[in-house]
């Protein structure tokens, strides 16, 4: 498997760890009855919980377009330092995104998804120029 496909899946390995830090914070504040309902009454998380939630969110923004990448790296075959360090800068930024959201940290915050976004950039110019 190349490096870049394996950051994919460490990716949406992060992604999933991320849903479970959301559901910890959103028991809490909002009920498991809540949660186990319809939510008809639209609650909101606050604080902590709710910046997992768009650290998350954001998380659900930016995966789609690294698998779009990656995938089209390696099916036509341009896979090569590059793109495998821009992968592996994508999964570190955002391994970092997570705690410096959860504890609100705004211009650091930015930068890190800057390096995480302009690695998806690197890939898909990698790959079409």
């Amino acid at each position: 498997m190349t490096v870049e496909l394996t950051m994919l899946g460490y990716a949406a390995l992060l992604a999933v760890v991320q849903l479970f830090l959301v559901v910890l914070p959103a028991t809490v504040q909002l009920g498991l009855p809540y949660l186990a309902g319809p939510r008809d009454e639209g609650r909101a998380l606050s604080g902590q919980g709710a910046r997992l939630l768009r650290a998350f969110q954001n998380m659900m923004e930016t995966l789609p377009l690294f698998a779009i990448a990656v995938l089209v790296a390696h099916i036509s075959g341009q896979t090569n330092g590059t793109t495998a360090l821009a992968a592996q800068v994508y999964v570190a930024a955002r391994l970092v995104y997570v705690p410096v959201y959860f504890f609100g940290i705004p211009w650091l915050r930015t930068g890190v998804w800057a390096i995480a976004f302009l690695s998806i950039i690197l890939i898909l110019l990698q790959v079409l120029f």
